[in-house]
């Protein structure tokens, strides 16, 4: 017995240990790893520190005489601040006049030809202005599911100055959704291109349904409920929030309001069984493909007791037949409470600008502006208290942001029209402008502060023209030849406008007096900006009569 209770102990010692063994011998052999051929080291000697007459220097000559650089005509002769072409220059240069030099490089040169006055700065430029230029194209794009759309935005994580708006850039293919939501700020749209059917209610239980087409507008207040869906054609539309900390990445959806409240509560709530709630998203939805919607709105209408939104509440407003207020240099229409009152807080202007010509130099006393630009090609310069200013250029698709009370103008540098939307966060649109204040303001004043001679006081004006004709700038392709003479090129104002705040389309006192120096008459027959040529204008332009946005 107790030599088979030894053989026993003996055996299982030999069991228990023989996983050990088998372990030791494979933490005994070596584990492979991978390896990287390599030569050098991370870190240099300590005695490469300080100057030491043996170390050598690049034998590479970054000196590029100036006459020997490829500079845009009058680069190097500009003193007043002109557009520099640099469309067909290789490499552009940082000169402007005296000052500069030559760039050796690193560089992307598509970027400094969209941007000269970035790269050369006229010489008024001066002091620390915030970047007040944002490019739509450099911001994400958050894509949508299954091909249904796409959206990007603009906030204050890539633009910081812009406090007081944010701006999205979105796109639905036909039939799909902006999914049901709503968020906390106010939202203003505008349709870049395409249609949409919106559809929303209010606190009070009144719905509200609408097909919008390219130029025409919508605006949501916080907290209303809605829905966007593209219809036949897709659409593009540019959403403006009251508020620059706003995301799109931080809306309530429907499908997360769902997937966040047990179901046994929607049970009660809607008076349904938990089955009925089997294939909710489960998450976001965001935009995403459905079925497209009956051309007729009817068909699709749900009005319940409270029935639907009275005229004075509607959320849209059918901008695109608006007639605008034509001037020689362009056209203007202004969206504002007194004729969009649900949108308390906006006040906006849609601009055209022809080649050449600027929205005058001005301010708004009252609000930030944010700007969107939606055709064509301008460059626009901020000043800021005290002393300081910069000049930025800008593209199709691009943000522009100018601070309260800062004065700026928006010129049209190409040979095309240049189209942009001006944003208030206000009521009604005002601005003041310069060149009107210095014709109101005594001529003796003027002498003192300016030194102004009395022949150039004379030629001031005391009305608000808004644009202002110019030459077209030299290098643009294809300018518009100019018209054949000043009287031609500036039609008899209406009686209508000649009682506007703004006063006649132009000043006898600011007519060109050559004809070289006039842009082209504007045509009555110019198309409504947003709608097609053959759109009909149904709606007046109630501000042709008055004073423009109380302006």
């Amino acid at each position: 017995m107790h030599s088979l209770l030894l053989i026993l102990l003996s055996l299982s010692a030999s069991v228990i240990a023989a996983p050990a063994v088998a372990l030791e011998a494979r933490q005994a052999q070596p584990t492979p790893t991978r390896t990287f051929a390599s030569t050098g080291s991370l870190l240099g000697p300590t005695t490469l520190r300080g100057y030491h007459p043996s170390l050598p220097l690049s034998t590479e000559d970054t000196v590029i005489p100036i006459d020997k650089l490829d500079l845009a005509p009058g680069q190097i002769d500009d003193k007043i601040g002109a557009l520099l072409d640099f469309s067909h220059v290789a490499t552009p240069q940082p000169v402007r006049g005296s000052k500069g030099n030559s760039d050796p490089g690193p560089k992307q040169p598509e970027i400094d030809r969209t941007h000269p006055d970035i790269l050369a700065p006229p010489q008024s430029d001066t002091g620390d202005v915030p970047q007040l230029n944002w490019p739509m194209d450099l911001s994400h794009v958050k894509l949508g599911m299954n091909n249904a759309g796409w959206s990007r935005q603009q906030n204050l994580k890539v633009m910081p100055i812009a406090k007081e708006f944010a701006g999205v850039d979105m796109r639905l293919g036909p039939g799909a959704y902006r999914e049901l939501h709503w968020h906390t700020s106010g939202e203003w749209a505008y349709i870049i291109k395409g249609n949409a059917r919106i559809g929303a209610i209010n606190e009070e239980g009144q719905s509200f349904f609408d097909d919008l087409t390219e130029g025409d507008v919508w605006f949501f207040p916080p907290g209303i409920p809605h829905y966007i869906q593209g219809l036949d054609t897709g659409v593009e539309f540019l959403l403006i929030f009251d508020d620059g900390n706003f995301s799109e990445d931080e809306t309530f959806l429907v499908s997360e309001m769902f997937a966040r409240t047990p179901t046994e509560v929607w049970s009660k709530e809607l008076d349904l069984p938990t089955e009925a709630f089997a294939n909710l998203p489960g998450k976001e939805l965001f935009i995403f493909n459905g079925t497209e919607p009956p051309k007729d709105l009817n068909l699709q209408n749900v009005i319940g007791p409270a029935g639907s939104i009275p005229d004075e509440g509607s959320y849209s407003y059918h901008w695109s037949q608006q007639k605008p207020l034509e001037v020689p240099g362009g056209t203007v229409k202004i969206l504002d409470t007194n004729t969009f009152p649900i949108a308390s807080d906006f006040s906006t202007a849609i601009v055209t600008v022809k080649p050449g010509a600027i929205r005058e130099v001005h301010w708004h006393p009252s609000s930030d502006e944010w700007s969107y630009f939606i055709q064509g090609h301008g460059r626009m310069s901020v000043f800021v208290a005290p002393s300081s200013a910069r000049t930025f250029d800008f593209n199709p698709g691009d943000v522009g942001y100018v601070p309260q009370a800062s004065s700026h103008y928006v010129e049209n540098i190409g040979d095309t029209d240049l189209i942009f939307l001006e944003v208030l966060k206000q009521k009604k649109f005002t601005d003041v402008s310069a060149g009107q204040w210095l014709g109101l303001t005594p001529p003796q004043v003027l002498k003192d502060t300016l030194h102004l001679s009395d022949e150039s006081i004379a030629h001031l004006y005391k009305e608000k023209p808004l644009i202002i004709q110019g030459l077209v700038p030299s290098g643009t392709a294809s300018a518009p030849a100019p018209a054949a003479s000043s009287a031609s090129a500036a039609p008899a104002p209406s009686p209508s406008a000649s009682t506007s705040a703004y006063g006649p389309a132009v000043s006898p006192a600011v007519s060109a007096p050559a004809a070289s120096s006039a842009g082209p008459a504007p045509s009555s027959a110019t198309p409504t900006v947003g709608a097609s040529a053959s759109a009909p204008t149904t709606a007046p332009n109630p501000s042709s009569t008055a004073s423009i946005g109380g302006m």
